[in-house]
């Protein structure tokens, strides 16, 4: 991270990162047990803790773990041999002080758009879609998505919140001319560079659909808004 002050964009995206994951007491109240807890804290241990149904619980969880704040581990009770094992959140830094979310650097985004306009813009496209799906599907996994299924709503909100975290400033959404959702995202963190080189903007389907992917199936993403174009944000529309 470089050393210049946030831009007013940049420092809006950041507070509707934090805002996002913090803004409930109740989450910062698990966040802070998880934080407190070397091992972690399990869905059932959090709704004890708080009085809360597990569902309810894991809903909190999983906003933390989608903005970065948790990371996911599978594992056994410590000093049991046997049983099923149970999905643990711990704290991703837990000695670090929270901090805004680090920016992108401008050199190596600066440097992907270049290269990619040494290409052909189909073959452009589609390496910046595939590079996004792979990062996509890496956030997801890190995420550690249930063993059941995720609906496809509570799939886009977990992916609206990971884009969040990662400098976005998104949301889901239901379109306003069919019925399928969305993905509204009202920052880009990839700056000038996209308007530069708009082939990047493939990026976002990518990580949109690497994500779902891996949380709810296959689906096909549509970009029919961008701000590099000069639109008021950036529109995913997603359908199964």
């Amino acid at each position: 991270m470089d050393g210049s002050p946030l831009t007013p964009t940049e420092f809006a995206s950041a507070v509707t990162a934090i805002t996002s994951a913090f803004g409930d007491p109740t989450r910062r109240d698990i966040y802070l047990l998880a934080r407190g807890n070397n091992q972690g804290v399990t869905a059932s241990m959090a709704a004890q803790a708080f009085g809360l149904h597990p569902n309810v619980a894991r809903h909190h969880l999983d906003k933390l773990a989608g903005g970065g704040y948790l990371k996911v581990v599978i594992e056994r009770p410590e000093g049991a041999s046997a049983g099923r094992p149970s999905k643990h959140y711990r704290a991703t830094n837990p000695d670090s002080p929270l901090e805004l979310p680090i920016r992108q650097d401008s050199v190596l985004v600066s440097l992907l758009g270049r290269a990619l306009a040494l290409l052909p813009n189909d073959q452009a496209e589609k390496m910046a879609e595939e590079v996004g799906r792979e990062v996509g599907q890496a956030m997801a996994e890190s995420i550690g998505p249930d063993e059941v299924q995720r609906s496809f709503q509570s799939s886009m909100h977990v992916v609206a919140d990971a884009l969040t975290a990662h400098g976005f400033a998104a949301r889901a959404e239901h379109s306003a001319t069919t019925s399928s959702l969305r993905i509204v995202a009202e920052h880009c963190p990839f700056g000038g560079v996209a308007i530069e080189h708009p082939v990047i903007c493939a990026v976002d389907r990518g990580l949109v659909k690497g994500m779902l992917a891996i949380l709810y199936g296959e689906t096909t993403t549509d970009q029919s808004s961008s701000l590099p174009m000069g639109d008021e944000a950036c529109i995913t529309d997603i359908t199964v």
